[in-house]
This record gives C-alpha cells, sequence and structure tokens, in this order.
C-alpha cells in the first residue's frame, strides 16, 4: 500500500531521535533521497512481502503483528514520534531478496519518513561504516548464539532421552537373561525326569495320556489370567493339601508354580488317573518342570517384546530411518515420545490419552514435532515436580489438527506469560533449563508448520495447544 506524498522538511526530520545528531547536509540528502508520506487507516506492508522500505513514524498510530498459524497476532502499537520499522536489515549483506519480518498497519491517518531499502543501507554504510560491522557481528552472532545453544538443548535433550531409554531397556534385557538361565536349568531337570520315567514301569497308554496332559498343560500356561491374591493363596492352599494326600513331598513348594499357571486339582486329579500311584511323584515332578519352562519362556518373550517395542518406539521417535518431510500418524509419534519420557517422568505423573482417532494423517516433519512433544510433556512433568497428571488430547479444529498438553501444575503467571515463547526465557534455576525449549518449539509449529503455539492457563490447568494445518503449506522457511 503506497501513501499520499506530502513535504519533506529536514528541520522536521532533525527533531526524531534517530536524526537529532545528523548535520544539514546529512539531513538534506535524508530529505533528497527519502520522501514523506501520509497513509490511511489500513496496511502499510504485509509480512512476507519483499522489504523494499524504512519506515519512521512523525504523527499517527502504528500497530504492528505476525502470522501465528493463520491469526494475525497484534505484537506491539505505538504513537510514539520515531518509532521505525520495514527493512531494518537491509544494511546486511545479500538482502535483495529480503521480506518484512511481520505486518505493519495504521488505525488512524499517520504520515512517516520512507527511506527505499537501498538508500537506508548506503546512508548507513556511508555514515556509520564501524556500526554496520558492529550490527552485522551482533546479527550473525546473536543467530550462530541461538542454533549452537538450540543444538546443545537438542543434545541435552537426547542425552536424557538414551539415559532413561538405557533405563527402560535394562529391566527387560536382565529379566530376559535371568530367564534364560532359569530354563536352562529347567530343561536340564526335565531331561533328566523324563529319563526316569522312560525307565518306570509305565504302560504305553499311560505314557500317552501323560504326554497329552502335558500339551493341556502347556495351553494352559499359555491361558493362564492373574488371580487376586486372596484367591491365589486359597488355591496354593488347595493343591499343597491335594500334593500332602497323595504323597507328595514338598507339595508347598510346587503350588504356586502350578496356580500361576492356572491350574487346580482337577487337573492334577487327571494327572492322578493317568499313572499309578507309585509313579504320580515323578510324573507331577516332570510336568512341574513343563510349567515351568512355559512360564520361563512366557517370561522372555514378555521382556524381549518389551524390548523390541521399546526399539521401535525410538526409531519412531528418532525418525532415522525415514524422509524428513511425509505424512504422518500425529498419535504414533506422540506415543513414541511418551514412551520414550516414560523412564524421566517417574510413578508420581500419571498419564492420560484422550486421542480422536477419527484425525486424519498430516503433512509434516515428524521428527522435528517429536521435539516440540518433548519439549511440551518435559515443561509438564517439571511444573507438576513429579507429582500430577498429564493429559494429551487431539483433536479436529476446523480445518487444523489440535495437539494438547494439559497439566496440573501451579500454573504459569500472567505476568510471564507473554515472555514464555522469548529465547532464552527460563523460569528453571540456573544451569537447568537454557530457555530456548519453547522457543524452538514455536519456531518449528508456526515458521515450519504454519501452525500455532499458545497457553491458557490458571492453576491445576494449564494447556499447551498446537495446531497443524491438515494439508500442505509453504514450509520454505526453516527455523533457525
Amino acid at each position: 500500500m503506497s501513501g499520499r506524498p506530502m513535504p519533506c522538511d529536514a528541520a522536521e526530520l532533525s527533531t526524531l531521535f534517530l536524526f537529532e545528531k545528523l548535520n544539514t547536509e546529512q539531513l538534506d540528502r535524508l530529505c533528497r533521497e527519502g520522501r514523506v508520506e501520509m497513509f490511511e487507516p489500513g496496511d502499510v506492508y504485509r509480512e512476507g512481502e519483499p522489504a523494499t522500505c524504512f519506515f519512521v513514524l512523525l504523527e499517527g498510530t502504528v500497530v504492528m503483528s505476525r502470522l501465528v498459524g493463520r491469526d494475525d497476532v497484534e505484537i506491539s502499537r505505538s504513537s510514539q514520534r520515531g518509532v521505525y520499522a520495514g527493512a531494518m536489515q537491509a544494511y546486511l549483506a545479500g538482502q535483495d531478496q529480503a521480506v518484512y519480518k511481520g505486518s505493519m498497519r495504521v488505525i488512524e491517518p499517520s504520515r512517516f519518513f520512507v527511506l527505499p531499502a537501498q538508500t537506508f543501507s548506503a546512508i548507513l554504510r556511508d555514515w556509520f561504516p564501524m556500526a554496520v560491522h558492529l550490527l552485522e557481528g551482533m546479527f550473525f552472532g546473536s543467530q550462530k548464539t541461538q542454533r549452537t545453544i538450540g543444538q546443545r538443548e537438542r543434545l541435552l535433550a537426547l542425552g536424557s532421552l538414551a539415559a532413561g531409554l538405557t533405563h527402560e531397556l535394562n529391566n527387560p534385557a536382565a529379566a530376559a537373561v535371568r530367564a534364560t538361565s532359569a530354563l536352562r536349568e529347567r530343561v536340564a531337570g526335565m531331561r533328566h525326569k523324563l529319563g526316569m520315567i522312560a525307565a518306570g514301569p509305565y504302560a504305553r497308554d499311560a505314557l500317552e495320556t501323560l504326554v497329552e496332559i502335558q500339551e493341556r498343560t502347556a495351553e494352559q500356561v499359555a491361558k493362564a489370567t492373574p488371580l487376586s491374591p486372596l484367591e491365589a493363596s486359597d488355591r496354593e492352599d488347595a493343591l499343597a493339601d491335594w500334593l500332602d494326600d497323595h504323597g507328595i513331598a514338598g507339595g508347598w513348594q510346587l503350588a504356586p508354580t502350578f496356580v500361576q499357571a492356572g491350574l487346580d486339582t482337577d487337573w492334577l486329579d487327571q494327572v492322578a488317573a493317568a499313572v499309578d500311584e507309585q509313579s504320580l511323584d515323578g510324573a507331577v515332578r516332570w510336568l512341574n518342570y513343563t510349567v515351568e519352562t512355559e512360564l520361563l519362556m512366557n517370561e522372555i518373550e514378555d521382556s524381549t517384546a518389551r524390548v523390541s517395542h521399546l526399539v521401535n518406539a525410538a526409531r519412531q521417535y528418532s525418525q532415522l530411518d525415514r524422509a524428513p518431510y511425509q505424512v504422518a500418524d500425529l498419535h504414533e509419534l506422540l506415543d513414541s515420545t511418551l514412551m520414550m519420557l516414560s523412564g524421566k517422568m517417574g510413578p508420581g505423573v500419571k498419564v492420560v490419552k484422550e486421542y480422536d482417532r477419527t484425525l486424519p494423517k498430516i503433512p509434516a516433519y515428524p521428527g522435528e514435532l517429536n521435539q516440540v512433544w518433548t519439549n511440551l510433556i518435559d515443561n509438564a512433568v517439571s511444573a507438576m515436580d513429579g507429582e500430577g497428571t498429564l493429559t494429551v488430547r487431539t483433536a479436529l479444529d476446523g480445518d487444523q489438527a489440535l495437539v494438547e498438553f494439559r497439566d496440573t501444575g501451579p500454573g504459569v503467571p500472567a505476568e510471564i506469560r507473554d515472555r514464555i515463547f522469548d529465547p532464552f526465557f527460563t523460569t528453571k534455576p540456573v544451569g537447568e533449563g537454557t530457555g530456548l525449549g519453547l522457543d524452538i518449539s514455536w519456531r518449528i509449529v508456526v515458521n515450519k508448520h504454519r501452525g500455532s503455539l499458545q497457553v491458557r492457563s490458571v492453576p491445576d490447568d494449564t494447556r499447551f495447544q498446537v495446531r497443524l494445518p491438515l494439508t500442505v503449506t509453504d514450509t520454505s522457511e526453516e527455523p533457525s
């Protein structure tokens, strides 16, 4: 939008704090190469348009805003003479393709001194050569610092996740090793007992019946369901009494294994009916080995399945074997992140999933979204200090997917709510936070996915809400 041309007064420019130290020759050059324009209420420029001019307010009121998703969010407004905006980085080399980083509009007739970006750059370099070098150093140095600390934050998060994953993997792996060692002993005992049975006075039909009972026993172990402690105790007592009544020593040691496998006295009656009284002890102990080996194999299967599940979750979380940009299932990403962080949450945090399973897959950078989930979940757990409920909710919100993280912590104080997404802002003690977690998350969601990241907070109910487009958007701007 262009304004109505008006006369440029060098004396008026000299009253602005930007130009008050300039001499007459310099002020004349500003008027000669720049211009004064009056803008009616409305847009002066829009975010993303080529940054062609540097604007200085002479009178009126300006409103600065940034796009958050599809919403134009007001950042600031001012009526102070001399405030400036526009192509402020024109002094940087290679800025021919620079665009406005935000939007500016006026809400009343407003007058500006307008300087073309090329002229602004030339004047700055002619008049303040050392200042240009300092500004360039500060600009690029700040970007580099932010990238470096951002990478450090990612590495710290990765180290924390790796430690948690190692702990989670260690438990099932150790269980599988223990079970394998015990299984080797049980199989050896079974072979020995089988040799004794084979050498005993068993009729062919009795052996066949015993083998059939062994097969049914193995099937029963696979279908066994856990009993309550009281039910298990009662059944153990009944089984121990049966074994004692039938002359089998140490029945109290065998009974718990049979109960764990879902077996009862009716099963023992079938065994007793298949063999004679003299051979019953050996048959029962042989079947006990069968039960123990089946239970140990179940334990090994459960442990290795747990390891496989954790490895799959780590692969899903890291996205190492997948394309950076793809159509992704948000629930798979959330589940893998929750799995990776489960060891860090501790027993005091209850996780509730409220997933809308009708939510379609969306085009996204899954690896980077997992980083967002990690930051938001980690903040929620920290806010609750290890005790509370974390609710992860997904829903369809118009033409966007909503992912919400709700915690029951004390909430975000109103006085800092507008600052939590600022780089380096943190409420954590020194050394415990870089202050870039939410800033990086905001950049990934807003800049890279063209979504929005918002917070709503009252005590016991803080909600970080991520909204992501359901369809492909322009994702050319990478988060720095």
